[in-house]
């Protein structure tokens, strides 16, 4: 068996950075879900994207749940999502006993469709929130949705868990909406193993969201509760693996950006084969390189080859309104977000990968034009 090439796998510092603060913590004996590392990385991310606060929460859908909490989307209050998202985006919603309503994509982003977010407004006027999703480190045209999202008074949040070190127009995304989130999952560009943060420039509400994130415990003498809390905290060793790799984080977007060109360059001139699209306002993470194909070759054939070399790739992700859970809700298109699944592939963006690792993978879904 060949050695295995991954998706997107933990790669940590050549340097030994997260170790050091791993160390830092069992050494001080503080490996709760409080501490140094804790409030670092909370203070490095926040400085690192340009947001005033963020929270180090057990994961980027904790991060979610309470971006909606703190925007007040409660029992029966409509809310936006992505339709071509992964699930943690939309359960959430769920969580709060709120009613999501799926919104199309555009070839344009490969995110929330302009149009189809219109018509939903017309639809659902008395919608509470658009989440908004920078699909594989693309980012959403931000502009563009803020000035709708304004016109009708919604808050925004900004699902940024595959987009870290992804700029729109010179900015970070996650920092545009009301809440921004961050995911530190272990397939994610940099990880903790598990994690995620929320930012947000309401430096008061993300104050308020640790105080909901560690069971809502009261500032008293004995164990007080006045309302709903939850277990969401960071530990503060893994808040120390984060720290580290928030080190090498630009050097992890090079290396994806470097495997996304070298793909464009080796397979964009096959037939049928189009790549992620790139606007100019858009500089991307390509957290993972996507690829649609639209002739004799399916998206099937690249991973059942792949496989086959122990090579892992996946399907882009299926919409959330043709899930079993999700499809009794309503969703606003035309099926674009339909297109994209049936037509697109996930390839390896793993950023241990050698040259000769890529080589490997180009040669294998060449041989499929040939056959």
């Amino acid at each position: 068996m060949k050695e295995r090439i991954f998706l997107s796998s933990p790669h940590m510092s050549d340097e030994g950075y997260e170790k050091l603060y791993i160390k830092e913590a069992f050494d001080t004996n503080w490996i709760a879900p409080l501490g140094e590392n804790v409030n670092e990385f909370e203070n490095e991310l926040a400085a690192k994207v340009g947001s005033r606060a963020a929270a180090a929460l057990t994961s980027g859908t904790a991060a979610i749940h309470l971006a909606l909490k703190a925007v007040g989307v409660g029992e029966g209050d409509i809310v936006f999502c992505p339709t071509l998202t992964f699930s943690a985006t939309a359960n959430p919603i769920i969580y709060q006993n709120a009613i999501p309503v799926f919104i199309d994509s555009d070839y344009e982003t490969w995110n929330i469709c302009l149009k189809a977010l219109e018509e939903a407004f017309e639809k659902y006027p008395e919608v509470k929130a658009v989440i908004v999703v920078h699909l594989y480190g693309l980012s959403a045209d931000m502009d563009k949705i803020l000035e709708i999202c304004k016109k009708h008074n919604v808050a925004v949040i900004e699902d940024a868990a595959e987009s870290l070190g992804t700029y729109y127009k010179g900015q970070h995304t996650g920092t545009f909406g009301d809440y921004g989130i961050f995911s530190f999952n272990g397939n994610k560009i940099i990880t903790t193993s598990g994690g995620g943060m929320l930012v947000s420039n309401n430096e008061e509400r993300i104050t308020k969201a640790r105080f909901w994130a560690t069971q809502s415990r009261d500032q008293a003498r004995h164990y007080q509760h006045s309302e709903l809390g939850f277990n969401y905290r960071m530990s503060n060793v893994v808040a120390g693996i984060g720290r580290g790799q928030l080190k090498v984080l630009d050097q992890r977007v090079e290396k994806k950006r470097d495997i996304f060109e070298f793909y464009k360059r080796q397979l964009g001139e096959l037939d049928g084969v189009e790549f992620m699209p790139s606007n100019e306002w858009n500089v991307p993470n390509y957290w993972l390189s996507g690829m649609t194909l639209c002739d004799k070759v399916r998206p099937i054939d690249v991973i059942e080859a792949l496989e086959k070399d122990n090579i892992e790739s996946r399907p882009v992700w299926k919409p959330m309104h043709l899930q079993p859970f999700f499809e009794k809700y309503d969703f606003v298109g035309n099926g674009i977000s339909e297109k994209l699944f049936e037509n697109g592939v996930c390839l390896p963006s793993d950023t241990k990968m050698t040259d000769e690792d890529l080589e490997r993978v180009v040669k294998i879904i060449k041989g499929l034009w040939l056959e």
